[in-house]
């Protein structure tokens, strides 16, 4: 079993030895341990610090594109790259490295599909009081729409199984967090949190500028990817209360109607036919809604077997001479695929042998690529 911890990182020569040192490079259950260094435009020396310490596995942007990019093409690379395992944490130090063995001992044993740390902000003493009742609030907020019971559903300091990260689809610009919980519970991942303890602060957040920021965005991304998966809850609760809010006025002005005062009234039917447009809009955006809920579910699992076919072991490649049958009576198919140390080659140079081609399985679609390389800029394993 291959484990990839991932480190996001913008500038963090200062820090970054303190993370590459203290990743742990055995664990139980775990055949392999590699890092993978996710570059977001770094202008310092990150790349050569990493190198220092061994690394081998790099993915480069040209210039900023954000935590959730990062995240995305980390482990795109890293699946890529034969990952059972992927773990994310933090160049600046923040979660202590020590603890990743124990993180991904519940995905080793079966037992969950993720497991996220839980800082147990209420103790961080950097955290101010305000802070503190935010990352409470935004847990119960996402735990609610995820149907989940996480203490600490912003921590990015996580471990996913290769299963689970085929099944998220990460779309938000800002941060991953709150959405692949979102998505996860939605699906029916199994999701288990690990308490831990984080290190001493060593600098400001990046993500955002301020409290107020990270607050507007995160909750932009939670409303999206609830009403991706509930839009009835947002639509068909807005639709009813304004129905009724409808009815109320229609309902007065029938009775004034009745005892023959109805002339000073106009205005409860003008209410009350907006309100009553305002439901039938909410309704009807709600069917749309739930149209393409269904269209993307029917995307997603199309997307989950191209993710299975594009990171297909390399030992379920099978090798064939070019216009060669099997005994089934097939002919293999040429496809793209990872050379599984960085760089990738196509056709007969791609076997290594000449006048041998890449074949995808029999059951394979055709063109599907067994493996990939990440989207980054520029991505490298030397």
């Amino acid at each position: 079993m291959k484990l990839f911890v991932q480190v996001p990182c913008l500038n963090e020569e200062e820090t970054l030895p303190l993370v590459l040192s203290s990743i742990p490079r055995e664990i139980p259950g775990i055949d392999s341990v590699e890092i993978l260094i996710i570059d977001d435009g770094s202008t310092d020396r990150t790349i050569e610090v990493a190198r220092e310490h061994g690394v081998v596995h790099f993915v480069r942007h040209a210039r900023n594109m954000g935590l959730a990019r990062s995240f995305r093409d980390g482990i795109d690379y890293a699946l890529a790259h034969g990952a059972d395992i992927v773990v994310n944490t933090d160049g600046d130090n923040q979660y202590p490295q020590e603890r990743i063995a124990d993180l991904v001992q519940p995905i080793v044993h079966g037992q969950a599909d993720i497991v996220i740390a839980d800082r147990q902000t209420s103790k961080i003493t950097h955290f101010s009081p305000f802070k503190k009742a935010m990352q409470k609030v935004g847990s119960e907020v996402v735990n609610k729409a995820a149907g989940t019971a996480l203490p600490d559903a912003a921590s990015g300091f996580r471990a996913y199984s290769k299963s689970s990260l085929i099944r998220l689809n990460v779309v938000t610009q800002f941060s991953y967090c709150m959405e692949t919980i979102i998505q996860a519970g939605n699906k029916r991942l199994r999701i288990a949190s690990l308490p831990i303890t984080t290190n001493p602060k060593t600098r400001e957040s990046r993500l955002f500028k301020n409290i107020w920021q990270h607050m507007f965005k995160s909750g932009t991304a939670i409303t999206r990817s609830y009403l991706m998966f509930k839009p009835h809850m947002i639509l068909g609760t807005l639709g009813t209360v304004m129905l009724v809010a409808a009815l109320i006025p229609f309902v007065r002005f029938f009775v004034f109607w009745l005892q023959g005062d109805a002339d000073g009234h106009v205005q409860s039917l003008i209410f009350g036919t907006a309100m009553l447009v305002g439901a039938l809009l909410s309704y009807a955006l709600l069917i749309i809604a739930d149209l393409l809920r269904t269209n993307r579910v029917l995307l997603e699992e199309s997307l989950e077997r191209l993710k299975e076919m594009q990171y297909r072991p390399a030992a379920e490649v099978t090798l064939v001479e070019p216009g060669h049958q099997d005994g089934l009576g097939h002919l293999g198919q040429l496809a793209v695929v990872s050379s599984g140390n960085g760089g990738s080659s196509d056709g007969a140079r791609g076997s290594g042998r000449p006048g041998v081609a890449i074949a995808a399985p029999a059951d394979a679609a055709p063109g599907a690529r067994p493996a990939t390389t990440a989207t980054g800029e520029t991505v490298s394993a030397r």
